[in-house]
């Protein structure tokens, strides 16, 4: 094989695969939807990147090519050239577990917390000098890439449940993070989740480490279960002595199975990011990390983009930004930036995505967004979804219990928050909110 061939290449999963690709070496190109941050970074590391639906810049050889591409993309020319020519053609979670397969694989699972702690756990091993590849579904702060590349046979990976990817692999150590209701288009009921979730769990061979009460148990695995909390003291890794700085950083003694690490400082701030830390450490001593290199590197931490990515912070004004898109992960999301800013008015913009993920959780959402001080709530963001009559984001807002809310459209965003007094300002979703970023950055930095 000299060449390999993304079919979405923009992907955050995708777009690891091919920096891995061109990191041992081969030809590496592919086609995307529409430009972004991402494919333009690819183009600078030397990896072709069109924007058209051009089968002619398929490599010639198909013997010597390997074709990847995303679920995401159903119709396509080129995709439909590919399977006629007879090209090998396999989906991104297929690639990722042949990169990973004779290597000691450590996988986070998880419907929520799994892109941050397996970032985080790719920057123990690598800042403990055991180095890592790992596959990420986040772009780390650390280094600025969704993939660290390394010659040592450890593969850090992110296990996605989208799709039921995650049961191309089959990990030496994995830890479930959370099992909650998600993906339903995919799964129809939650009782399909967990029954997903259980055939991954089987698949890992070594040490599995679940979040201490989620539905996992000793037969659904081979492997040794250990367990993790922030707090209960009957798993096997937990926190005492928990504490808060004034920036909303912890601070915990963690307990683990052969001792106790003392005063470890987490990097990011909130408590979900304390949660993901006990995660992270969790598969590094269970790997035999030592447990000095596991507390430096959790204070060195500096977390994922688009995950309580601070943008602006003054003591008057402050602006985050989060990629929450479901409601669980709202709520862990809220409680850590009340404690980030205590007191002060948290004003939250959320852009719901999936008309499906909305159908099925609106209730959900509209509790978890009532957790703020006030909410601006736009329109569905569709994806990869058409329509569904009667389901729109007015399902969650006339739930919505927060002392000030407002319906929108996004293109009336930008001209409302020019008027607005704010705070504390929170972006969140998994569409194309990032869009504003820049924007609202740009525009509160103004009043600072």
């Amino acid at each position: 094989m000299k060449n390999v061939y993304f079919i979405g290449i923009g992907g955050i999963g995708m777009s690891a695969l091919a920096r891995y690709f061109k990191f041992r070496g081969l030809e590496v190109s592919g086609y995307d939807k529409t430009p972004s941050d991402l494919t333009a970074a690819l183009v600078a590391e030397g990896i072709g990147v069109h924007y058209e639906d051009r089968p002619d810049l398929v490599p010639a050889s198909v013997e010597d090519t390997l074709v990847i591409y995303t679920p995401a993309i159903h119709e396509l020319g080129e995709l439909d050239f590919v399977r006629e020519r007879g090209y090998r053609v396999i989906k991104r979670s297929l690639a990722l577990g042949e990169v990973a397969r004779g290597q000691h694989c450590l996988a986070v699972a998880g419907t929520h917390g799994k892109t941050t702690t397996s970032t985080l756990t790719a920057h123990i091993f690598t800042e403990s000098g055991e180095g890592c590849s790992a596959f990420l579904g986040g772009i780390s702060r650390n280094y600025g890439t969704n993939m660290l590349m390394s010659h040592t046979p450890v593969v850090v990976a992110e296990a996605d449940e989208f799709d039921r990817s995650f049961l191309q692999l089959f990990p030496e150590i994995a830890v479930i993070t959370a099992i909650d209701a998600d993906h339903l288009d995919i799964y129809g009921d939650y009782a399909h989740v967990v029954e997903a979730f259980k055939a991954f769990a089987a698949q890992v061979s070594g040490t599995l480490i679940c979040k201490y009460g989620i539905p996992i148990h000793p037969a659904d695995s081979p492997a040794r279960i250990l367990t993790y909390h922030p707090i209960a003291p009957e798993a096997d890794f937990h926190a005492e002595n928990v504490h808060c700085d004034d920036c909303g950083h912890f601070i915990y003694d963690l307990h683990h199975p052969n001792g106790v690490i003392r005063e470890v400082h987490v990097g990011t701030p909130g408590r979900v990011n304390a949660e993901n830390s006990i995660a992270a450490a969790a598969i590094a001593l269970t790997y035999g990390l030592p447990a000095e290199a596991v507390k430096q590197a959790i204070g060195t931490f500096q977390g994922v983009k688009r995950r309580l990515e601070m943008h602006l912070n003054t003591p008057k004004l402050s602006y985050v930004d989060d990629y929450a898109h479901h409601p669980a992960e709202l709520e862990a999301a809220i409680a850590s930036l009340r404690d980030i800013f205590p007191g002060r008015k948290i004003t939250a913009i959320f852009q719901p995505h999936l008309y499906t993920r909305t159908r099925d959780f609106a209730p959900e959402f509209a509790k978890a967004l009532s957790g703020v001080d006030k909410l601006i709530l736009l329109d569905i963001y569709p994806a990869r979804e058409e329509p569904i009559p009667g389901v729109t984001s007015d399902i969650i807002f006339k739930d919505v219990t927060a002392p000030e809310k407002v319906l929108m459209k996004k293109e009336e965003l930008m001209e409302y928050l020019n008027q607005e007094p704010v705070d504390v300002l929170v972006t969140f979703g998994a569409g194309n909110i990032d869009r504003f970023i820049e924007p609202i950055t740009h525009m509160l930095s103004a009043r600072t």
